[in-house]
């Protein structure tokens, strides 16, 4: 999509600072950290969310948490454990309609998710 901010970034018109890419997905941090290790996981084929797969995207998609695995093995401080999770929709508290997961750890993130 032309205006998507992350097809831009899985297209490097945006600089990222990227930790992971292959021809099908790529992986960068978040630039707004929730947690000490925030990184984003990210099919570079545009679908705005996990309700609006195609089974390109689903088959790509369905690496992540392989990707995600690998990722967090390189990572000294997710030896503790780390959280992969994607949001769907607004009430969610999906921002980006672009599909992504985000991979967070690096300290005791706690059992709940909302306030």
């Amino acid at each position: 999509m032309k205006d998507c901010l992350f097809c831009k970034i899985a297209r490097k018109e945006i600089p990222a600072a990227l930790v992971y890419e292959d021809d099908q997905l790529v992986a960068f941090k978040d630039i707004s950290p929730q947690a000490p290790v925030h990184l984003l996981i990210i099919p570079k084929a545009h679908c705005a969310g996990l309700a609006d797969m195609t089974p390109e995207v689903a088959a790509a998609a369905a690496r992540i948490p392989l990707v995600a695995a690998g990722i967090a093995a390189d990572q000294d401080n997710l030896a503790g454990g780390w959280r992969l999770i994607s949001n769907c929709g607004l009430d969610a508290g999906q921002t980006v309609f672009h599909l992504h997961f985000h991979l967070l750890g690096g300290r005791p993130l706690g059992g709940k998710l909302c306030q």
